[in-house]
């Protein structure tokens, strides 16, 4: 893999966390305001739901 390919890849993964923001600020900072509120066992399963989604990603299509 090269470095251009993981450049491009991250690129892409800011625009796409970008546009919430940018579209829609109010909403976005609701959506923030609710997040804040949730388990913290709750976040961590979620960030660990989509850390092993990511690697899978990476492992098939590398």
């Amino acid at each position: 893999m090269s470095l251009q390919l993981i450049m491009i890849a991250l690129g892409i993964v800011l625009i796409i966390e970008g546009i919430g923001p940018l579209l829609f600020p109010n909403r976005w900072r609701a959506y923030l305001k609710e997040i804040s509120n949730q388990n913290q066992q709750l976040l961590q399963r979620l960030g660990g739901g989509l850390v092993t989604a990511g690697i899978v990603l990476l492992i098939i299509f590398s």
